[in-house]
């Protein structure tokens, strides 16, 4: 596909319709230029007046085409009142230039123009050209100038419902929160487009809530008394917004009649919020499509010399399509996102108790609107009385994620149970078996054993799969990454020959060791080194801390930012 069908299916797409409806049936010629001045889009109009046939203009510079001074002579880039307009991002017009035409004729044209912008940024101009007459050429008369005006009105008019469609598809794909979309979406509905907006979801199969309701700046008291779950909508209402609720087509009001009787409880609350806002003019359209309907949007203009019209609905419905499949998918996702933390937390394990050592752990998961990770920890005795530590981390960030996590938990705990050697061997075998009997790709760990008798002293053993390496505290003040012990990944594939290493290391009376995911470190604008010095800093501060208290808190101080989902295992070992 070429760069500029590219460009003009996104024009379309943004608003189905439009283009067709209002700029190939204009007598107007209407050219569409992308940021570098290209033309990407023409109407029918415009290729009589070039002389050209639309295949022939796309991806051609408009200026260079045809822009001629009175003598046919190209005129200089910098002088171009359009190109400057272009960089500026501002509408601009003329009303004596001449243009080139494709059989080599000069014709005298005036043209405007309006910035196309996407998401803030200028993507392109909209520019309408119309052929003038010189003095002593009289065919042009009021109702041609009239016309002109007319067309022009039209033109800034399809460029701002372009322009706002694409900016609220922008804002509404930034984000997984109903709550949040829909409050982007109401600043931008109001006060471009209306002076009122209304939400309403439907809750199950029966309940509608009205969620959201948006007016002039200043007129935000009493706004809350139309927001809540609504009354029953009744069997036989003809109110607009229960037919949209119910599946009925997008309405448009020219001339809502507040003062009629409203038909059931729902309506009677409808006609009462119109009636407050002083409607002149309400579109009201589903939120979704005919197969599923999530809820309704209502717009209200409350400007008698401004009524909504066809084209107004039809940009609201398109903007209604878009905003139920974004609940949708949301909703979705957060059952998803549930099902998730639901199997996290029950496959994190209690804590043992075993002899004098203190154990704590933390798990956070990712933040409203991100996806649950697959990290989790654990921490159980071993046959020979030995305490097996785990820290873990499944790649990926979705509920096939937290699965694996459970199948990696469980196999583990199988390997490790009876084994009373090194650790690197037991991370082996578990990345020998994880291809054959589970559905992870790659992982990271951390399985460490810490031997000795109640009274210590303890030695620590382990092994790292890829994993951050664990911070051990000592009571003397300092702080100290275990490095050693460092493998690759699980689902690295090492081969029969290559085999991980076990590290040791002695645990002193008093100290602490943190293994933790790399959501406790990894924070967005920042690298590994620094979020690893920020963990020492303050792992250091707390180290003097109550283990529970010291899980907590660094958490808290470590993760502002964070989208991941943290895990975090504590064990200290007693002072004396």
């Amino acid at each position: 596909m070429r760069a500029d069908e590219g460009r003009e299916g996104r024009l379309s797409a943004a608003a189905p319709g439009l283009w067709r409806q209002v700029v190939e049936q204009l007598r107007t010629a209407v050219a569409v230029v992308d940021r570098d001045g290209r033309i990407v889009a023409a109407n029918p109009a415009a290729e009589r007046l070039l002389g050209r046939a639309a295949a022939a203009l796309y991806g051609q510079d408009i200026h260079d085409l045809c822009h001629r001074d009175p003598e046919g002579v190209r005129i200089p880039r910098d002088e171009c009142p359009l190109l400057r307009a272009l960089a500026r991002g501002r509408t601009a017009h003329a009303g004596d230039d001449r243009c080139l035409r494709g059989d080599g004729r000069l014709v005298p044209v005036s043209w405007s123009a309006s910035p196309l912008t996407d998401g803030g940024a200028v993507t392109g101009m909209a520019v309408l050209v119309t052929e003038t007459t010189t003095d002593h050429d009289t065919r042009r008369n009021d109702a041609e100038q009239a016309e002109q005006a007319a067309h022009t009105s039209a033109l800034q008019s399809l460029a701002e419902r372009l322009t706002l469609v694409a900016e609220i598809t922008d804002v509404l794909g930034q984000t997984l929160e109903v709550d949040e979309a829909l409050a982007r979406l109401s600043r931008l509905l109001v006060p471009r487009l209306a002076d009122w907006a209304a939400v309403d979801l439907r809750i199950g199969s029966r309940q509608v809530h009205r969620v959201a309701v948006t007016g002039p700046a200043g007129r935000d008291a009493g706004q809350e008394d139309w927001r809540g779950r609504l009354p029953p909508a009744g069997d036989t209402a003809r109110s607009p917004v229960v037919q949209v609720l119910r599946g009925g087509d997008p309405v448009l009001h020219d001339t809502p009649d507040t003062a009629a009787p409203p038909e059931s409880p729902l309506a009677a609350v409808h006609t009462g919020f119109l009636r407050a806002a002083g409607a002149t003019s309400v579109i009201t359209v589903p939120l979704g499509t005919k197969r599923q309907i999530t809820g309704a949007l209502t717009l209200v203009r409350t400007d008698p010399e401004r009524p909504f019209d066809a084209a107004d609905l039809e940009v609201v419905t398109d903007i209604g399509r878009r905003v139920g499949l974004v609940i949708d998918n949301a909703r979705r996702f957060g059952r998803q996102r549930a099902v998730a933390e639901a199997m996290q937390r029950n496959l994190l394990p209690p804590l043992p108790r075993h002899g004098r050592l203190q154990l704590a752990a933390h798990y956070q998961p990712a933040p409203a609107g991100s996806q649950v990770g697959g990290d989790w920890y654990d921490a159980f005795e071993t046959k020979d009385g030995a305490l097996a530590l785990v820290i873990g981390d499944v790649v990926g960030h979705d509920l096939t994620a937290a699965a694996g996590m459970a199948q990696l938990h469980g196999i583990l705990r199988s390997l490790a149970w009876d084994q009373t050697g090194p650790t690197g061997p037991v991370v082996d075998r578990l990345d020998d078996a994880m291809p054959a009997i589970t559905t992870v790709p790659m992982a990271t760990l951390v399985l460490a054993r810490v031997e000795g008798p109640d009274t210590g002293p303890w030695t620590l053993h382990w092994t790292s799969a890829g994993h951050p390496p664990p911070l051990l505290l000592t009571p003397d003040g300092n702080a100290r990454y275990l490095e050693d012990g460092q493998g690759l990944l699980l689902g690295a594939r090492l081969g029969s020959e290559a085999r991980r290493p076990t590290a040791t290391h002695v645990l002193p009376p008093g100290s602490t060791l943190l293994l933790y995911t790399d959501g406790l470190i990894e924070i967005p604008g920042s690298d590994l080194d620094t979020g690893l010095r920020r963990l020492r800093r303050h792992a250091l501060a707390l180290a003097q801390e109550p283990l529970d208290t010291l899980c907590d808190r660094l958490s808290a101080r470590m993760s502002p930012g964070s989208t991941d989902d943290i895990a975090l295992l504590a064990l200290r070992t007693p002072a004396s």
